[in-house]
């Protein structure tokens, strides 16, 4: 039986602070051909800023899976992730762990607090595509979401 296509796309937010990583991503969304809206922040305090819709991220999207990394300035993704996780009203949104480290503390770390996925990033484009349309195959075909409102369609792989 063949996963059903969301026709509706997805509302992504990429927390990442590396450009070369960043740039490697817009690629690999770009080549997947994912019907998606990727929305990027560079560091931890700007997650929350976008999550709570604050300052200049006032009229953000709310996302319906966060891609993080772990090791960002300011606020790091521990902390991010323990923030998401313990919001009644952000929690419900799926959070994989995108990053370089393979520390068994980091990935241990991760899941209990709830990650939804720890995955180590690859380091060239055939990977990271392969990567994303695993992602894609999951969580935009196959898993149930919870309901969002949307005001925009989306584009394939459209960064904001």
């Amino acid at each position: 039986m063949a996963a059903k296509k969301n026709p509706k796309g997805i509302e992504i937010l990429l927390v990442e602070d590396n450009i070369g990583d960043i740039e490697l991503a817009k690629e690999a969304f770009q080549d997947a051909d994912i019907q998606s809206r990727i929305s990027m922040v560079r560091d931890g305090e700007e997650a929350l800023d976008f999550l709570y819709q604050r300052g200049q991220y006032r009229d953000s999207p709310r996302p319906e899976l966060v891609l993080m990394d772990l090791n960002m300035p300011r606020k790091n993704g521990l902390d991010v992730l323990s923030i998401i996780k313990e919001d009644s009203c952000l929690k419900d949104i799926p959070v994989i762990i995108l990053t370089s480290s393979e520390s068994d503390h980091d990935i241990s770390s991760s899941y209990k607090l709830h990650a939804n996925a720890y995955i180590v990033k690859p380091s060239d484009l055939s990977d990271y595509v392969t990567l994303v349309n695993g992602i894609k195959n999951f969580w935009v075909d196959i898993a149930k979401l919870p309901p969002r409102q949307r005001t925009t369609p989306l584009k394939s792989g459209a960064f904001l």
